[in-house]
C-alpha cells in the first residue's frame, strides 16, 4: 500500500549541509577497466552507527542495521546497551554497555578502522553522551570532506522527555548536537535545546526560528521532523546553517502513529547521504519511505508498539538510489 504523497514547498536548498563540502557524499562511478574488461565495484562507504540493540522490536539498531546495509553501505554498530525487547514492551532486561565503548574504542584505534560517517541516536544517560563525543572526537579527523556526523537527538515527544531523562540531559544533548554537521530534533526536541517554547503545532516562521536557534547552536543543518503545515500533510522543514536556506518536503498524514519511526527516517537519511544524494533528495526518500511503511503496518492492522513493517518494502527504497 503506497500512500499517496504531495510535495510542497520546496524552495533554495539544493545543497547539502554536511563539513565544509557544497555537496555531500557523490560517491564516484569512475573506474578503470581491469585486464578481464570488467568494471569493478566501487568500495561500499562504511557509516558508525551508535545506539542501543533490542533484540526484539523494530528500532535503533535493529532498524538502522538492515535499512542502511540495504541502501548498498557498510554499517558498523556500536551498541550502548542490549535490551531484550524495545521500552515499549513491559519490563525489558537491560544490559548496559557504556563501560564497554572505551575499550571498544582503544581496539579500533588500534586496528586503525575508519568511517565515512558517524550517526547517533537514542543514547540512555549523560555518561553514554560523552562516550559518544569521545568516539566522535577520535573518528572525525578521518572523515572525508564528504562524510558527516549526524546526530538524532532521541530523547522527547509529545512535549515531555522520556522517562528516566531530566532537563541536565537536554543540556548535555545539546553539547553533542552542537558538535555535530547534521540534526534531527523532532518538535519537543527542538524546545529542549533551544529553550524556545514547545508548541504542538507550529506554523512555518515558528519552525524557521527553531531552525535557525538550532544552526546557530553549530550544527552545520537542521532538520526540523514532525511538521504539519496544515491538517492535512506532515512532513519536514531543514536550513543550511552557512547561507540560511530552506527545504521542506510534506507527504500525505496517515492517521497513526508507531514506534521507530523515528529511527526509521534517520536510517535512511543517512544511508541515502553515504550514497551520493544531497540533503534535500535524502530527506525526501526518507519522507516517501517512512509513510509508505505506515500505510502498509496500517494495513494489516499490526499494534503500534512493535514497529512498522519496513521489510517487505526495502526493495522499493533500494531502486531510489
Amino acid at each position: 500500500m503506497k500512500e499517496t504523497r504531495e510535495k510542497m514547498n520546496q524552495t533554495s536548498m539544493t545543497e547539502s549541509p554536511a563539513h565544509a563540502a557544497d555537496e555531500i557524499c557523490r560517491v564516484s562511478t569512475e573506474t578503470e577497466a581491469g585486464d578481464n574488461g570488467r568494471v569493478p565495484a566501487a568500495p561500499a562507504r562504511r557509516i558508525l552507527t551508535v545506539q542501543d540493540l533490542s533484540c526484539i522490536g523494530k528500532c535503533s539498531l535493529t532498524v538502522a542495521l538492515p535499512v542502511i546495509s540495504a541502501l548498498g553501505v557498510e554499517t558498523a554498530v556500536l551498541p550502548t546497551a542490549l535490551l531484550s525487547t524495545h521500552t515499549m514492551f513491559k519490563d525489558p532486561e537491560r544490559v548496559d554497555l557504556t563501560d564497554e565503548i572505551s575499550p571498544i574504542l582503544d581496539h579500533w584505534k588500534r586496528e586503525g578502522f575508519k568511517f565515512d560517517a558517524i550517526y547517533t541516536g537514542y543514547l540512555a544517560s549523560e555518561r553514554q553522551i560523552d562516550a559518544v563525543a569521545e568516539v566522535i572526537r577520535n573518528f572525525r579527523p578521518d572523515i572525508p570532506a564528504d562524510g558527516f556526523v549526524l546526530v538524532d537527538p532521541a530523547m522527547a515527544d509529545n512535549g515531555k522527555l522520556y522517562t528516566g531523562f531530566d532537563d541536565a540531559f537536554a543540556k548535555k544533548m545539546a553539547t553533542l548536537t552542537s558538535a555535530a554537521d547534521i540534526i534531527l530534533p523532532n518538535l519537543t526536541e527542538a524546545s529542549l535545546l533551544t529553550g524556545l517554547p514547545y508548541q504542538k503545532k507550529v506554523g512555518r516562521d515558528d519552525a524557521i526560528r527553531l531552525l535557525r536557534a538550532l544552526t546557530a547552536s553549530g550544527a552545520r543543518s537542521a532538520v526540523l521532523t514532525g511538521v504539519t503545515p496544515d491538517s492535512s500533510h506532515t512532513g519536514v522543514m531543514a536550513m543550511k546553517r552557512e547561507d540560511g536556506s530552506i527545504f521542506e518536503y510534506y507527504t500525505e498524514q496517515v492517521p497513526a502513529s508507531y514506534h521507530g519511526t523515528g529511527d526509521l527516517f534517520a536510517s535512511v537519511v543517512s544511508g541515502s547521504l553515504l550514497r551520493g544524494k544531497t540533503l534535500p533528495q535524502a530527506l525526501t526518500i526518507a519522507c516517501d519511505f517512512t509513510a509508505s511503511t505506515i500505510g502498509l503496518t496500517r494495513a494489516t492492522h499490526s499494534g503500534p508498539a512493535y514497529g512498522v513493517e519496513f521489510e517487505a518494502l526495502l526493495p522499493e527504497l533500494m531502486r531510489t538510489i
